[in-house]
C-alpha cells in the first residue's frame, strides 16, 4: 500500500510559479512511475506530468511542455512539480499519484488515470488573473 500526501499549493497571481510536493509511505515507492493530474470543477481530471521510476523518462501533457518540471527524489521518497508562468486556466486540485504496474520497466510513464493505482487527496491551486 502507497499512501500519498500532496502539499504546496495555493493562492498566486498569474505568472508567478509554484512548486508542489507528493511524500510517498511505502518502500515500493522507487519502483512505481508517478503521475500530477489536475481537476478543474466540471472538467475531467487531466495529466499535468508524469515520470518513470527510474526518473529518466517524463511526459508533460499540453498544458505543462514549457512550464512545468517533474522530478523525484527515490531517496526521500518525493516527487515535485514546479509550475513556472503560471495562468488563470490552471486552477484545479492537483493531484499525485503512484502507478504500481509500471515497476516491470524502468521507463515506462503512464499518461491515463486508469493507469494509475494511488492517489493522494490533492492540493488546490488557484492562480489569479
Amino acid at each position: 500500500q502507497v499512501q500519498l500526501v500532496e502539499s504546496g499549493g495555493g493562492l498566486v497571481q498569474a505568472g508567478d510559479s509554484l512548486s508542489l510536493s507528493c511524500e510517498a509511505s511505502g518502500r515500493a515507492f522507487s519502483m512505481y512511475a508517478m503521475g500530477w493530474f489536475r481537476q478543474a470543477p466540471g472538467k475531467e481530471r487531466e495529466l499535468v506530468a508524469a515520470i518513470s521510476w527510474g526518473g529518466r523518462n517524463t511526459y508533460y501533457g499540453d498544458s505543462g511542455k514549457g512550464r512545468f518540471t517533474i522530478s523525484r527524489d527515490n531517496a526521500k521518497i518525493t516527487v515535485d512539480l514546479q509550475m513556472n508562468s503560471l495562468k488563470p486556466e490552471y486552477t484545479a486540485v492537483y493531484y499525485c499519484a503512484a502507478d504500481p504496474q509500471s515497476s516491470r520497466a524502468s521507463w515506462l510513464v503512464p499518461r491515463s488515470p486508469h493507469e494509475y493505482d494511488f492517489w493522494g487527496q490533492g492540493t488546490q491551486v488557484t492562480v489569479s488573473s
